[in-house]
């Protein structure tokens, strides 16, 4: 699980508090009942990474819950929330990308199973789960939506294998897949990142800047989620990106503004892929991604536009 991964879990958390749900979700995540977060984590140490001390005033009564115990906390839980999956992020090897799709097929199998075996009384009656844009595969000049064919790249099949492992869950329960884009906020992925570099005056766009980089701001997110787990309406594909995808350099352009610090030194292709290896493609190429089926849901984004999504995080 990523830092934009546990940023959205504790927003989404503090939201879940004021709701009368019962919600399992893994990825070093939580259950919550009246106040109360059991972590559902592969591992210990990292959920406590998330959750640590000080942390805990916010959730009273955090507690977690290793894989023996994931069974108890899935059954009577009204939702389950999978988020889980090693991040792309990193340098590719062959390992590194045997485990960025196993973690994420393993976790989602597991979940899936345990929904499907738990007794109908008990069972929860909705599933979100997380998948990603890199479903659609790349491309400078095509528009993407729900509708669109997958992609023929490495993560396109990565996406293709975790969707449909999900779609194994009973019939009767809901299933929102969301194919979340770029989660913009101040302490995770990849805005943490960059901010950094722009305050040294290190910063500019990664490559050649023109690719598409569909983003969502990561209020935008932790609402969509809550709004796929409460209305009945929310079912199936769910981009969740914001109307307004934008080149990268544009967006650079944006955090530098706002940061009054310039966007003049670009990264240059080969030493990305010098660092990432082949997994550099991952920020060298992007898709154009739109929301047509949260449009037409009516989901009402708060930062339908970068900048302002830029402006609010930074102030």
């Amino acid at each position: 699980m990523d830092l934009a991964a546990s940023e959205i879990l504790l927003t989404f958390c503090r939201l879940l508090q004021a709701s009368q749900m019962t919600v399992s979700v893994t990825g070093a995540t939580g259950f919550i009942d009246n106040h109360q977060v059991r972590v559902l984590t592969r591992s210990r140490s990292k959920a406590e990474l998330i959750f640590p001390g000080k942390k805990t005033r916010f959730f009273p009564g955090v507690m977690i819950a290793e894989e023996p115990q994931w069974r108890d906390c899935i059954q009577g839980s009204t939702a389950v929330v999978n988020l889980a999956g090693t991040p792309i992020g990193t340098r590719w090897s062959s390992e590194i990308k045997k485990e960025i799709k196993e973690s994420r097929i393993r976790v989602t199998s597991k979940v899936v199973d345990l929904i499907n075996e738990s007794p109908e009384g008990v069972r929860p009656s909705v599933l979100v789960s997380a998948t990603a844009l890199g479903y659609y595969g790349t491309s400078e000049t095509e528009v993407f939506d729900e509708s669109s064919p997958s992609g023929n790249d490495y993560l396109a099949e990565v996406c293709r294998e975790w969707e449909g492992t999900a779609l194994k869950v009973n019939k009767d329960v809901r299933l929102a897949l969301i194919r979340i884009g770029i989660v913009l906020g101040k302490d995770g992925g990849a805005l943490a990142k960059m901010i950094p570099l722009f305050m040294m005056f290190a910063g500019g766009p990664l490559g050649s800047g023109q690719q598409w980089f569909s983003w969502i701001h990561l209020d935008d997110i932790v609402n969509l989620i809550y709004e796929a787990l409460s209305n009945p309406s929310y079912r199936g594909v769910i981009n969740g990106t914001a109307p307004n995808p934008v080149r990268l350099a544009e967006m650079c352009d944006h955090l530098g503004n706002v940061l009054g610090r310039p966007s003049w030194l670009p990264v240059p292709e080969f030493a990305l892929k010098a660092v990432l290896g082949e997994g550099a493609f991952v920020v060298l190429e992007g898709q154009r991604v739109v929301p047509a089926r949260a449009k037409e849901l009516g989901f009402p984004f708060k930062y339908r536009y970068v900048k302002d999504a830029l402006k609010a995080i930074m102030s």
